[in-house]
Formats: structure tokens, C-alpha cells, sequence
């Protein structure tokens, strides 16, 4: 098990509105260190933008309860997915989510050097992330709650334990 977060650049797409125009975006490349250096981060990882867990669930309750993480000394609450940039706003936009970060994980990098990628083939959507949270602190992570079964093409989702509720209960000390 790893105990620091992995040294990747992330390529993201940020608005800028003296682009101007109806896509008025650029690439911009976030780093580990941008996003983790002296903060203290929760981090949640899933399968995909658009698929039906991760957009009834895991990504709103997230949303719901980011006042009550940032109420526990959280600096950011970071949604992580093997999608890329494009797809990862449109998700936003389609979720209405305007607390969490969502971080597009295209190349799956950060995933892989977790040691959280598999091959999802069954489904069709190749490579992509297994469902866990972490919190991390300046770097290190203090404590991860990956999902039971962890596996290429495994036959179900599980949502157990990645959850919003989970990690904040974790965080209160409950």
C-alpha cells in the first residue's frame, strides 16, 4: 500500500474569458503538488462520468455534504476519474456540482500508480479506476477506504465504503 499520493500532471481544461467566443477554455496542467502540498484533501475515485452510481450517489452526496467537510478542516473534496477533461466538465455541468473538483484522470496515471486501475472490458469501458476515498494531508495519506472485491472485469460495482457518509464519519472520529 502506498503512503504518499503519486507525482503526476493532470490535464485539465480551465476557463478563461478573454478567449472569449462559445468555448472561451484552455488546457491548463495541474500537478500533485498543486493540489496536495500543505492541504488537506478528501479524495474520492470511481468508475465514470455519466455512469448510474457515481451520478445518483457518489458524486452528489459528495456535493451534499461539502460544508460539512470543509467544517472538519477539509481544504478540498476532489471527485477522481479515468475520463478526460471534456467529459469531466460535462459531468459537472450535468450534476450541477459546484463544490467538489473534478479531476479528469484521462491517461489513468494517478489511478494506475495508485494501484487502483482495472480493466472494466465487461462493461465496455476499458481501463478505468476501482471505487475507493482517501484523505490526504499535505501529501500523505492518512487513511483509504477502497471497495472489497478489487479485481479486472469483476462482475459488480460494490459501494461500500467509498461513500461520503463513510469518510466524514471517519473524520468526526464516529
Amino acid at each position: 500500500m502506498i503512503t504518499t499520493v503519486p507525482n503526476v500532471v493532470f490535464k485539465t481544461r480551465v476557463r478563461n474569458e478573454e478567449l472569449g467566443g462559445p468555448n472561451p477554455f484552455e488546457w491548463k496542467d495541474v500537478t500533485t503538488a498543486d493540489l496536495f502540498d500543505n492541504k488537506k484533501v478528501v479524495v474520492f475515485s470511481l468508475p465514470g462520468a455519466f455512469t448510474p452510481t457515481c451520478s445518483t450517489s457518489h458524486l452528489p452526496r459528495y456535493e451534499e455534504l461539502y460544508e460539512e467537510f470543509k467544517a472538519q478542516g477539509v481544504d478540498a473534496v476532489i471527485c477522481v476519474s479515468v475520463n478526460d477533461a471534456f467529459v469531466m466538465f460535462q459531468w459537472g455541468k450535468s450534476q450541477n456540482a459546484k463544490n467538489v473538483f473534478l479531476l479528469p484522470d484521462g491517461n489513468g496515471d494517478f489511478t494506475r500508480q495508485m494501484g487502483m486501475l482495472v480493466k472494466k472490458e465487461n462493461l465496455g469501458f476499458g481501463m478505468r479506476s476501482w471505487r475507493y476515498s482517501m484523505l490526504v494531508e499535505n501529501g500523505e495519506i492518512k487513511k483509504m477506504f477502497a471497495e472489497a472485491g478489487y479485481q479486472d472485469d469483476a462482475p459488480n460495482d460494490p459501494f461500500e465504503v467509498s461513500d461520503a457518509d463513510t469518510m466524514l464519519n471517519y473524520l468526526k472520529g464516529n
